[in-house]
């Protein structure tokens, strides 16, 4: 100890208190919050006019008949479809994203390097597998945005048609769960959108021992720190009060 650390220790038995802790050292007696109160609790308002469903890339794909398809992808497809009904009779805006790059792949850019998929072409423009599934019921006041990269914020137009609308929260469905999905909600997060994301309106596939079920809680417990993780059932009951309400 210096001189200074000397009469500290000096004048701390003087008063009969501990010396000041160093630099990172936690006091004893410092209260620790339970891991409870570490959970995220985010409750948002549930305002039709300011709300769009943003809703990731069911495309063929990744829907059935693919090794990137989800096993579930036609119930998520279902449930997105009555989602997207009961939010067009509220008077939210529902946005179809698919990831899709240009038909010669000059903009498919490092994915290409690493996705086996990508440079055999599975989401060039004009391929059957970057299609929209025909079963997803798109509306004539939808809007359809295509996207370069797993996020639909971007190298698209999707932030300023949100805030053009007034838009100050998204709902977030569709595939794949860990991927486009998950980078869309944090793109949408950190641009300080209020998130509601979907348990039962994503789905994924498996990576390599990790199965789909393991990748889908996993994504839905981090989501936690990004928004509101909540059921399709949830989200159309909130809407209803909120409609109720108005």
């Amino acid at each position: 100890m210096d001189r200074r650390d000397l009469l500290q220790v000096g004048l701390g038995a003087l008063v009969g208190s501990a010396p000041p802790p160093s630099a990172g050292e936690v006091p004893a007696n410092a209260e620790t919050p339970a891991a409870a109160d570490l959970r995220p609790t985010a409750r948002f308002p549930v305002v039709p006019s300011r709300m769009a469903l943003v809703n990731v890339d069911m495309q063929n794909c990744f829907i059935e008949g693919f090794p990137v398809s989800a096993p579930d992808g036609p119930a998520v497809l279902r449930r997105i479809n009555g989602l997207a009904a009961a939010c067009r009779k509220a008077g939210i805006l529902v946005v179809h994203t698919a990831h899709v790059l240009r038909a010669d792949g000059s903009n498919a850019g490092v994915m290409r390097e690493f996705i086996p998929a990508i440079r055999a072409g599975m989401i060039y423009k004009g391929s059957r597998a970057a299609d929209l599934h025909r079963d997803l019921h798109v509306a004539p006041a939808d809007i359809v945005l295509e996207k370069p990269r797993f996020g639909a914020f971007h190298g698209t137009d999707l932030e300023l048609i949100l805030r053009s609308h007034g838009i100050d929260s998204v709902i977030v469905s569709g595939i794949a769960t860990n991927v486009c999905c998950e980078t869309t909600a944090r793109e949408a997060a950190m641009r300080d959108f209020h998130v509601f994301f979907l348990s039962d309106a994503t789905a994924t596939f498996a990576l390599g021992s990790v199965s789909a079920d393991q990748l889908q809680k996993s994504s839905c417990a981090t989501l936690a720190l990004f928004g509101q993780v909540l059921s399709v059932d949830q989200m159309i009951e909130q809407i209803g009060v909120a409609q109720q309400a108005a």
